[in-house]
């Protein structure tokens, strides 16, 4: 993993997966938009960093990290209605929200084609 030094006060988000390289690589071009080069991998952990915060996808373990019970990552979007409908139409599904939250912000949450729960942060 690289060490880059960052202004956000998030380092890194932590995604337990049971494929990390398919999950990955999903998370990369459709929820980050970002090229696949961009995809890393040390020792069997996938990742992606975008402007200094790293996007984890680690092997589900079932006694330590099972699958699904990581916190809910929320990734920032520049039109939440277009980029969650993008997120529908290449294998996601609906979870909850879209939801206004104020300052301008919309929310919502969705299921990765992986089973796993991810949101979206952005104007509506």
């Amino acid at each position: 993993m690289t060490t880059h030094e960052h202004t956000h006060p998030l380092r890194g988000v932590m995604i337990f997966a049971r494929d990390p390289e398919t999950s990955c690589r999903w998370y990369a071009e459709r929820v980050l938009r970002v090229e696949s080069t961009a995809v890393q991998v040390d020792s069997g952990f996938w990742f992606v960093e975008v402007d200094g915060v790293e996007i984890g996808f680690h092997p589900a373990d079932v006694e330590r990290n099972p699958f699904g019970t990581s916190v809910v990552a929320y990734f920032a979007t520049g039109d939440l209605r277009t980029h969650r409908e993008a997120l529908l139409d290449a294998g996601a599904e609906h979870h909850r929200g879209p939801l206004t939250i104020g300052g301008g912000r919309s929310i919502c949450q969705l299921i990765d084609p992986f089973g796993g729960v991810f949101g979206l942060d952005g104007p509506p």
